[in-house]
């Protein structure tokens, strides 16, 4: 049996799967914790790396490496961090963003470019703020990598240069999708100074190799890497429900919306995967758990007592500002509470608004791309949950598949480096995972009062 390793190193966590290079199964599973926050020492992700990999790695002939997107990790000339990496969901850039997408000559030309109008999540708005708010951290910046670069640099032998994939590096703000290249000259307009970036690996071939002689794939972003995982299709919508909320799916054309709402990434294969993200969607229910003082367990069980619409109740989720729509400095704002409000009906508003936050992204990509996923995927933590289960499916209007539970980021991971060690055409055709179908009656209702008052508080 040959084994592959499988590392994703999330905005929560690094997991590591030892898997089965052959058919994809899991042979044993790590998990090591890492700092919260918005701003990390990244030097912390190698060491959680390290504890989940010991004992792993060394059984592995491959290895690859998946990670949270659009980190910034900032190094000076010596290799070592200029200051803490900005994380995807740190929204202090968002000024910087909306310079830089009129300094590039508005939303249509900044998704010409770079395939999506940039936010505050993409690198490149964090280099423009670290000019203006740490100009000593960017006057001794000489390369920049993303989370899972930085990863892979720690991994490969020594003296290897850094390297990255298409698909995260789209994610950047200075990589052209259409043109599949590097735009150094966009960098330099953020941070004004010219700095080092990594190569980009071609899908499937060998980056490079570990300390120990084992295949180093090139790694992907964490959503290229559960697209990868799942086996998603082009008539898939992979819905995820995580630190963040993600509706993407497979397209052969690269997208470029110039309303900023659909993302133009490029997937870890030849394509694309245009997505739409929130930056509120798990934490709606950790509030909402924590207000209550209950468990997730009874959340659900309360709000499954309350009828869709939970008595009048809605809730504008934007607790930490917000993506999807875009709204960097929204929020929370709940509507419609009166004295017959229980703990049931407030538990309920909850899951509701984040399964119409999530559908509103669905519809959002299906608008851009011009067609409807035919299969709703709904995975992450808060998926399994049943009242987001079933809620979901009622609001979404349409059935809507489980995958059952796995670690899909860790899993392409592993595809990825099984990959790379075959030296084929395309990753391996290991077994898709077949999921449970949930349905339920359509609730249009409760998607027409969130809308109303997303669109009220919009034009506060």
């Amino acid at each position: 049996m040959t084994a592959v390793l499988g590392i994703d190193s999330s905005t929560q966590s690094t997991k590591a799967l030892l898997v089965d290079a052959d058919d994809g199964t899991v042979l044993e599973q790590r998990q090591v914790a890492h700092p919260p926050g918005t701003e990390v020492d990244p030097r912390a992700w190698r060491a959680a790396v390290d504890e989940a990999t010991d004992g792993l790695l060394e059984r592995a002939e491959a290895v690859s490496v998946a990670a949270q997107q659009h980190g910034m990790v900032a190094l000076d000339a010596a290799g070592e961090p200029v200051r803490k990496a900005l994380l995807w969901n740190d929204v202090r850039s968002a000024a910087a963003a909306e310079d830089l997408v009129r300094e590039w000559g508005g939303p249509d030309e900044c998704a010409r470019l770079v395939g999506s109008v940039l936010v505050a999540s993409f690198t490149v708005s964090k280099l423009r703020w670290m000019r203006d708010a740490d100009p000593d951290a960017a006057a001794r910046t000489e390369s920049v990598l993303l989370p899972h670069d930085y990863i892979s640099a720690h991994l490969a032998e020594p003296g290897t240069a850094p390297f990255t994939d298409r698909g995260d590096a789209s994610g950047t703000g200075y990589f052209s999708t259409r043109e599949d290249r590097w735009r150094p000259e966009l960098v330099q307009s953020a941070l004004g100074r010219e700095v080092a970036l990594p190569r980009v690996v071609a899908a499937g071939a060998v980056a490079a190799h570990t300390g120990r002689g084992a295949v180093l794939a090139s790694g992907t972003g964490d959503n290229m890497g559960a697209a990868l995982g799942m086996g998603l299709r082009e008539t898939d919508v992979l819905v995820s429900v995580g630190t963040s909320g993600v509706a993407s799916t497979r397209s052969p054309v690269a997208p470029t919306d110039g309303t900023g709402t659909v993302t133009g990434f490029a997937d870890a294969l030849d394509g694309f995967l245009p997505m739409t993200v929130t930056l509120n969607a798990a934490q709606i229910l950790d509030l909402q758990a924590a207000l209550l003082g209950i468990d997730h367990d009874r959340l659900s069980e309360l709000a499954l007592q309350a009828p869709p619409g939970a008595h009048g109740l809605t809730l504008s989720p934007y607790y930490g500002g917000e993506r999807t729509p875009n709204r960097p400095g929204a929020t929370g704002v709940w509507s419609g509470l009166s004295g017959d409000t229980d703990r049931a009906d407030l538990a309920r508003a909850a899951f509701e608004a984040l399964a119409c936050s999530l559908a509103d992204a669905v519809d959002h990509l299906a608008e851009h791309l011009g067609q409807r996923g035919e299969d709703v995927l709904l995975v992450g933590g808060a998926a399994r949950s049943p009242a987001l289960q079933e809620i979901a499916a009622g609001i979404f209007g349409q059935p809507v598949t489980l995958p059952p539970p796995a670690e899909y980021v860790a899993l392409g991971a592993a595809r990825q480096a099984a990959w790379a060690l075959a030296g084929t055409a395309s990753p391996p055709d290991w077994p898709r995972p077949v999921g449970t179908v949930v349905d339920a009656p359509p609730t249009p209702q409760v998607r027409a009062s969130y809308a109303e008052l997303r669109d009220r508080v919009g034009s506060w």
